[in-house]
C-alpha cells in the first residue's frame, strides 16, 4: 500500500470517528477566512479605485496567504498550551505507521485546507469587490488566485517542517517571526514604490491562465513542499518526543 493510500485511510477514519472535527474545521474556516476575505475585499476595492489601501492590501495578503494551509481544529488551537503536535507525533510513533505516511497525512490536510480556505477567502473578495470583477474576468481572477496560492504553497512546506520538528512555544515564536518578515517585505515594497496586489492583478489581466508568474509560483510551491517534506522525514527520525 502506498503512503498516499495509507494517509487517505487515516484521514478518512479520523473524520468518520469524529464528525464534529469536520464541522469544527468548516465552521472556523467560514468564520475566520470569511472575515479576512470580507475585510480584504474592502481594502482591495479602495486599492483598485484610488490606491489609498496599497500597503494595507499587501500586508493583508502577505499575512493571510500563509494561513491558507492551516487546518482549523482543536489541535491547531491548542498547539501552544498543550504542545498538541508533539503529543500527536508521540502517539503516532507508538503505532506501526511510517513517518512518510504521517507527513503525507499532514500534506493532505494542508491541500484540503488551502482548497477550503482559498475558496472562502478569494470567493468573497471576488463577490464583494466590484472593482476586482471589472479588472479581472473570472478566468483572469482564477490566475490571480492561483498565483497567490502558489505563494502560499512556498511557505506551507516550511510551516509543516517547523510544526512537526519544534515544540508548541517554538512554533509560535517562528510564526510570529515570519509574520513580521512578511509585513516588512510589504512595507519595503511600498517604500520602493511598488505594490504586490496591483502587480499580480496586472500580470493576471495580461496573461490569464498562461501567466508565467502563476505557473512559476505553483511550481516553486510544489517543489518547496516536496523538499521540506524530505527534510522533515529525515529530521523526524531523530527527534526526541519526550
Amino acid at each position: 500500500m502506498t503512503n498516499l493510500k495509507q494517509a487517505l485511510i487515516i484521514v478518512r477514519s479520523d473524520f468518520n470517528g469524529d464528525r464534529l472535527k469536520l464541522l469544527w474545521m468548516l465552521l472556523w474556516a467560514l468564520l475566520f477566512m470569511g472575515y479576512m476575505g470580507g475585510l480584504s475585499s474592502m481594502i482591495i476595492q479602495d486599492t483598485l479605485d484610488n490606491g489609498d489601501g496599497k500597503i494595507l492590501a499587501d500586508i493583508m495578503f502577505m499575512t493571510v496567504i500563509p494561513m491558507l494551509g492551516f487546518t482549523f481544529s482543536k489541535r491547531t488551537m491548542k498547539y501552544l498550551t498543550e504542545d498538541s503536535y508533539t503529543r500527536m507525533l508521540a502517539y503516532m510513533r507508538t503505532l506501526p505507521i511510517p513517518t512518510a505516511v504521517i507527513l503525507c497525512k499532514r500534506k493532505l490536510h494542508a491541500v484540503s485546507s488551502i482548497g477550503l480556505n482559498g475558496l472562502v477567502f478569494f470567493g468573497l473578495i471576488y463577490a464583494i469587490s466590484s472593482n476586482m470583477r471589472q479588472e479581472l474576468p473570472f478566468i483572469n481572477y482564477l490566475a490571480f488566485t492561483l498565483t497567490w496560492i502558489g505563494l502560499g504553497l512556498i511557505v506551507a512546506g516550511l510551516y509543516i517542517f517547523i510544526e512537526l520538528l519544534a515544540s508548541g512555544k517554538a512554533y509560535f515564536i517562528y510564526v510570529m517571526l515570519f509574520t513580521f518578515i512578511y509585513i516588512g517585505a510589504a512595507v519595503l515594497t511600498w517604500l520602493a514604490g511598488g505594490n504586490l496586489i496591483l502587480y499580480t492583478v496586472s500580470y493576471s489581466k495580461e496573461w490569464g491562465l498562461l501567466s508565467p508568474l502563476m505557473w512559476g509560483t505553483l511550481v516553486l510551491g510544489t517543489l518547496s513542499v516536496q523538499l521540506f517534506s524530505a527534510w522533515t522525514i529525515h529530521r523526524l527520525k531523530s527527534r526526541d518526543l519526550v
